[in-house]
């Protein structure tokens, strides 16, 4: 981009627009994946949603390429487009509950931990992730699980409105009543259709929960999980657990002996009575006397960024995703080999429960097109030293190369790693990815918003 150009931008803009030759130019283009290296002509910090409107005129007049930025922990970088502009909503982080309603509003630059903090002040919250650094845009039109998705559903079924910045730079709002289509496609169709400036969602009450943590020796990892696939889904929908293949962190609340141990276990929630966490967690010695566990009643905001410091901006990452609607003894042979030649301390395998409350929204009722899916899967590489970054990719992409012929096919969007086939994508979206496509020539015909896991206008 000329300077001119550059120039003409900051003209168009209330929001700083920061070129390459800006001194804050290299913070401002990291992200939350420090594997992904590059180099936008420009990083337009929108104000507001009219700084999104004469941004994404002014890219799409001069035929610039476009990517857009909330929390910044896309994993496979799609915020950053070499030569492009990168339209960074980070200034847009606010907040607005209303507690009779139970309802909130929240800028589209917004973390979670903004969104669990000022809703945690009246005894609500929302299932959305698992930490408080995570943007809730990206999440959000991806789909959205975490600790609350048993008992409440997936974020996009909490979803009730979006303002949204379409590629001809008008503004909509999209609900059940206005815009229905746009609406459908934005609950789990990622950011193909637009610029969503702002979320309205449902509350629940929730304020302090059960944490649990719960271990066993890797080489248990067998055992343990052939436990878990029968003890979870017919578990109370109070009890959240997603299973994990770590090597234990150092410090609190882990005791020295175990530091550094390559284990498997549980990460709980309980929603009922904190008092009663102990209680719901009984079945567990069922898989055989844990390592470790621990219990602590929790406020949730504290749940939701617990893994924060652990896991920061700036590490090298690679992940991929599958959705799985059992755990077969095949599969789990697998994970317990790749869960033994853990090639980092940070490398891990979630496995996310997507039943419960998820199950009862209809099929085709929003783009999500796993319903019948009760996990979602992420192989995780991850190290801070670039020197490893060859190797913690390969064992991910070796994993889930063994894993997925146990897969239901296709894999949560925002799971999906850097450089994945278009034929992922569409297995990612199943049977709705014509209805995805056709909704996408309506409000996007020429793709300006292609920076993501691709939807094609329809022909």
């Amino acid at each position: 981009m000329d300077v001119s150009t550059l120039e003409a931008m900051r003209t168009a803009l209330r929001g700083p627009v920061i070129g390459p030759q800006d001194p804050e130019y290299t913070e401002a283009r990291k992200i939350y994946n420090a594997m992904i290296d590059r180099r936008p002509a420009a990083i337009v910090r929108c104000a507001d949603a009219a700084d999104v409107m004469a941004a994404v005129d002014f890219i799409r007049d001069h035929g610039l390429e476009l990517a857009v930025r909330g929390g910044g922990h896309s994993g496979a970088g799609q915020c950053l487009v070499d030569g492009g502009v990168t339209i960074d909503l980070s200034p847009m982080r606010w907040v607005r509950v209303d507690p009779a309603a139970k309802t909130a509003w929240v800028g589209g630059g917004s973390t979670l931990g903004d969104l669990d903090h000022a809703a945690h002040a009246f005894g609500l919250a929302t299932p959305a992730g698992i930490m408080s650094t995570t943007g809730v845009g990206g999440l959000t039109l991806g789909g959205g699980h975490g600790h609350l998705t048993r008992k409440y559903g997936l974020t996009v079924d909490n979803l009730l409105a979006a303002d949204v910045v379409l590629a001809d730079g008008s503004f909509v709002t999209a609900s059940e009543t206005e815009h229905p289509d746009l609406f459908w496609a934005l609950r789990g169709g990622g950011g193909n259709f637009g610029i969503a400036t702002s979320f309205s969602f449902r509350l629940h009450p929730v304020h302090t929960v059960g944490l649990a943590v719960t271990l066993w020796p890797v080489d248990h990892i067998r055992e343990v999980l052939r436990w878990y696939r029968d003890f979870l889904p017919q578990a109370s929908e109070d009890l959240n657990g997603f299973f994990a293949v770590l090597a234990v962190p150092p410090g609190p609340p882990f005791p020295e002996e175990i530091h550094g141990h390559k284990m498997c276990g549980v990460v709980w929630c309980w929603t009922g009575d904190p008092g009663r966490t102990e209680e719901a967690l009984t079945p567990v010695n069922e898989a055989g006397p844990p390592a470790f566990h621990f219990t602590a009643p929790m406020p949730y905001p504290m749940l939701q960024s617990m893994f924060d410091e652990l896991i920061p901006a700036g590490l090298q990452w690679y992940w991929r995703g599958d959705f799985f609607d059992r755990i077969t003894d095949e599969a789990i042979e697998v994970h317990a080999k790749y869960a033994e030649n853990l090639p980092t301390d940070l490398s891990t395998m979630h496995l996310y429960p997507v039943d419960g409350a998820a199950h009862r929204v209809g099929q085709g009722d929003t783009a999500w097109s796993y319903r019948d899916a009760v996990w979602s899967g992420i192989i995780g590489g991850v190290d801070p030293d670039p020197a490893n970054a060859e190797t913690v990719k390969q064992w991910c992409v070796d994993y889930w190369a063994e894993l997925h012929p146990h897969s239901m096919g296709g894999g949560y969007v925002n799971f999906l790693g850097a450089g994945e086939s278009q034929d992922r994508v569409k297995a990612t979206y199943r049977g709705h990815y014509d209805r995805l496509a056709a909704v996408k020539r309506t409000y996007d015909p020429n793709n300006l918003f292609h920076a993501n896991q691709n939807i094609a206008p329809a022909q």
